[in-house]
């Protein structure tokens, strides 16, 4: 067994914290035992970079933009499986210094999922082995689940991070993802105030209707925190168990950009596609209070959900939950 990957014999990477030897088969929340890539390519995004996409998550998001990857094993999608860190370190390496690398000016490895942090030993061996060939940057793409020793981790070897943000109230975030909003808020704050250098940007994904409520006090949050704290809006398009759902408009884009900077807020922008088709549901779960929770939670039951308010961590059918078996028929 390597030596780095110990650690996964009780695994407390996230705030899950599920103490399974993941390295004997045993699975936890994520649904993964070892680090597995599901692709690796160069990629134009910004920030320019080969990116690596690691398999599972700690989150089940309704409306998982890379359910294939977030979800594997349970979707049917191919992985490359487990690959030498070494030599993953020598592809990137080699792919940034390619004559394609340098057209669209990639950087950096970028290292996203699914969710990256149950792959975070597996990470920290490529980044080693990378920097031994050549000192590249590294971006690291979270939702923020994981825990503050991890945080650390993470913030000592990447140059830049992308934090995703759900949700800020605790129903909206339970409804949307299964998970609890604090632990993301917490390390959100963290980042925003002892590593603002290294943060790319935090990104809000807003759905039409189920977390718009979210928009100011999220907001707020950062405004209070330091003004010039980046914050882009993501426009929803219909995905995973949300396939039907309605996509969000350039009104609400922009409206959502207006609200932030009132608060304060002044690095304040949006992007993605808008006005896809689709429709408000009208299944509602009074579990929860909150309108934009009711309409998630109850687009959650009606796909198998059985622990309201969601909780992914104490839920029966955590390791064959009916929404991380779910298979889109529309991508968007």
């Amino acid at each position: 067994m390597e030596k780095y990957l110990e650690g996964l014999k009780n695994c407390n990477l996230c705030e899950w914290k599920c103490g399974v030897n993941r390295l004997e088969g045993e699975t936890g929340v994520c649904g993964i035992g070892k680090p597995k890539i599901a692709t690796a390519a160069l990629h134009p995004a910004p920030p320019q970079s080969y990116t690596i996409f690691l398999c599972g998550c700690n989150f089940k998001c309704l409306g998982c933009q890379n359910w294939t990857i977030a979800h594997y094993p349970k979707t049917e999608t191919r992985s490359l499986g487990f690959i030498a860190p070494e030599k993953m370190a020598e592809e990137a390496v080699e792919q940034l210094n390619s004559s394609r690398g340098n057209f669209i000016s990639a950087d950096r490895i970028f290292f996203s999922g699914g969710s990256p942090t149950p792959s975070l030993p597996y990470i920290e061996k490529i980044v080693e082995e990378a920097r031994k060939i050549q000192q590249v940057k590294v971006n690291y793409d979270t939702n923020g689940f994981m825990t503050h020793d991890s945080l650390k981790r993470i913030l000592h070897f990447v140059s830049s991070i992308t934090f995703d943000i759900k949700a800020f109230s605790e129903e909206i975030h339970r409804s949307l993802t299964g998970a609890p909003s604090g632990p993301v808020l917490r390390n959100a704050k963290y980042v925003a105030e002892n590593a603002l250098n290294q943060l790319w940007e935090f990104r809000y994904m807003l759905i039409p209707e189920i977390n718009e409520e979210d928009v100011k006090p999220l907001a707020k949050f950062f405004a209070e925190i330091n003004p010039h704290i980046p914050l882009n809006f993501l426009a929803f398009r219909p995905n995973f168990v949300l396939e039907k759902y309605k996509g969000a408009t350039q009104e609400k884009m922009e409206m959502a950009v207006k609200t932030a900077k009132d608060t304060g807020l002044k690095n304040v922008d949006w992007s993605g596609q808008v006005g896809l088709k689709g429709k408000i549901s009208e299944v509602k779960a009074l579990e929860y209070t909150k309108q934009g929770a009711r309409l998630a939670g109850g687009i959650a039951k009606e796909h198998g959900c059985i622990t309201h308010p969601r909780n992914c961590g104490i839920c029966d059918l955590k390791l064959s939950c009916p929404i991380k078996s779910h298979t889109a028929a529309r991508t968007t």
